[in-house]
């Protein structure tokens, strides 16, 4: 009895050491990350809103110093704007294959006000306090002996995705620390106007498609599944925005004058949009979800990925979701219909008692790989004039305004296409074997992300599938004040990449 006793104490003791400590390659991957950290402080530090193309050129300018001293050749693409830079890094066998990897530094624009900091481009360690909120704490402790993998980075593009970029050079660091090299050809395309829709990108693509012929393509972009377990994403939803302006009286009325009498457009604009959803959320336009069919094998993947849609309604403070589909990966496979903002009049403390002289709706439409978003802006223009609008692309003329009773000024932009690869493709299998090597297990695999990024063009025009590698924490903020990065997720975002970069592609 006391040899059976001591041998069980043996195997917890063993079980206990092999759960709970550290793994010695995850003790390596803290230390580059610590050693890293100067060097994302400093990228963070510069300003990148994608608007101001000032701000953009000493980006372009460190990325091209920080790839040149990793041994990348790199080359400026000129477009009208800013050119996107391409970095390159071959390999001894001429014949091997070449994967094209895209990275994002550009972000959004900041409002200062909004920032529970004084910058938003310095970046700031902070940990949670007991009331849930962020208390700064010394960025020093980020190279102290204890490492929490719950503190979080604070600063514009910490996660989208600055972060990644500096992920990657560092695992390219230990690469070279370690004497490896991956066994293909690198080429990184790093793109400085992803938050303005990379609107020069098509045309590059199809200017430079020698320089950037590849085999596959990879990103490193996005927030990983809400667990924060490793994943792989397979395709993306498209984007096209439509914005919509009713018009009323020619100024703003008195509404005490014309009220029940002159007719408010911020009024008939919510009853329009009204028209185009039930209350369950789902397009009532007909022909909307046309050409979508979810066959049993494809809701086995989508159900095959761990959501608790309890949880996650109640981390994004609502009852329930919309009943567009059956749950929340369901519902990702379907077009969308978002209105993104609307503004008519004034309010707050500027609110006064008239009827506006417009209202206006901007929309977004994220797009499937079943959907034509030629049709469907289409379809939802025909909706409008079937509720009696006239629509144009311009402004009403008087005679126009005396004659129509509705009136709706209506313009729209498609911005880029859905992707979708098979999960049992070449770039899917070699993927998930270099994250079952980072981590011991599966990556969980997402068929479509909500999200949309503008990378349709090397699908569609180099001929090439994509995968997108996500490794940044989802309730990051992106585009919103108070960006982060999860410590832990960075740490694992560079065993993630250095993992896949070490994977040998036959």
């Amino acid at each position: 009895m006391k040899f059976k006793f001591l041998l069980l104490n043996f195997y917890i003791l063993i079980f206990s050491t092999t759960i709970f400590s550290q793994l010695p390659d995850d003790i390596i991957f803290e230390k580059y990350a610590k050693a890293s950290f100067p060097q994302l402080k400093e990228l963070l530090s510069m300003p990148n809103d994608a608007n101001n193309p000032d701000e953009l050129e000493p980006n372009i300018k460190w990325s091209e110093k920080h790839f040149e001293k990793r041994g990348f050749t790199t080359s400026r693409l000129e477009t009208e704007t800013v050119p996107l830079l391409l970095a390159e890094k071959k390999c001894r066998n001429k014949n091997a294959k070449t994967v094209l990897i895209y990275l994002q530094v550009d972000g959004q624009p900041v409002d200062p006000n909004h920032w529970f900091q004084k910058n938003p481009y310095e970046a700031t360690l902070k940990e949670i306090d007991p009331e849930g909120g962020w208390k700064t704490i010394a960025w020093s402790s980020l190279f102290g002996k204890r490492m929490n993998r719950d503190w979080r980075i604070f600063a514009r593009s910490t996660s989208d995705a600055k972060g990644p970029v500096n992920m990657f050079l560092t695992a390219v660091d230990m690469m070279m620390d370690k004497n490896e090299s991956p066994n293909f050809h690198m080429k990184v395309i790093l793109d400085f106007e992803e938050e303005l829709g990379s609107p020069q990108l098509p045309n590059a693509v199809t200017k430079y498609k020698k320089q950037l012929a590849s085999d596959m393509f990879i990103i490193f972009d996005g927030p990983m599944h809400i667990t924060n377990q490793p994943t792989l994403t397979f395709g993306a939803r498209g984007i096209s925005t439509i914005t919509l302006k009713i018009f009323g009286p020619v100024f703003p009325q008195h509404s005490g004058h014309y009220g029940n009498w002159v007719p408010n457009p911020a009024v008939r604009l919510s009853q329009l949009i009204s028209s185009m959803k039930d209350e369950g959320g789902r397009v009532t336009i007909p022909g909307y979800y046309d050409g979508i069919t979810i066959s049993e094998k494809v809701k086995g993947i989508l159900k095959s990925i761990p959501d608790d849609e309890a949880y996650l309604n109640a981390k994004i403070g609502i009852a329930s979701g919309d009943k567009v589909a059956q749950t929340y990966q369901e519902s990702l496979q379907y077009p969308s219909l978002n209105v993104r903002g609307m503004s008519s009049g004034w309010v707050g403390s500027e609110k006064r008692t008239i009827i506006p002289s417009s209202a206006v709706a901007e929309i977004d439409v994220r797009l499937v790989l079943e959907s034509d978003p030629d049709r469907l802006i289409k379809l939802i223009r025909e909706h409008i004039v079937s509720q009696g609008y006239l629509v144009l692309d311009r402004k009403p003329t008087s005679q126009e305004r005396a004659k129509h009773p509705r009136i709706c000024q209506f313009s729209f932009q498609n911005s880029y296409l859905a992707f979708r690869t098979d999960f049992d493709s070449e770039v899917g299998q070699w993927l998930n074997k270099g994250m079952i090597k980072a981590f011991g297990k599966s990556p969980i695999r997402i068929r479509t992300a909500g999200g949309s990024i503008p990378i349709s063009p090397f699908v569609n025009q180099l001929g090439v599938p994509a995968v997108s590698v996500p490794t940044v924490n989802r309730d990051n903020n992106q585009h919103s004040p108070n960006e982060n990065i999860r410590v832990g997720n960075y740490v694992d975002g560079i065993k993630t990449m250095y993992s896949i970069l070490t994977e040998r592609l036959d």
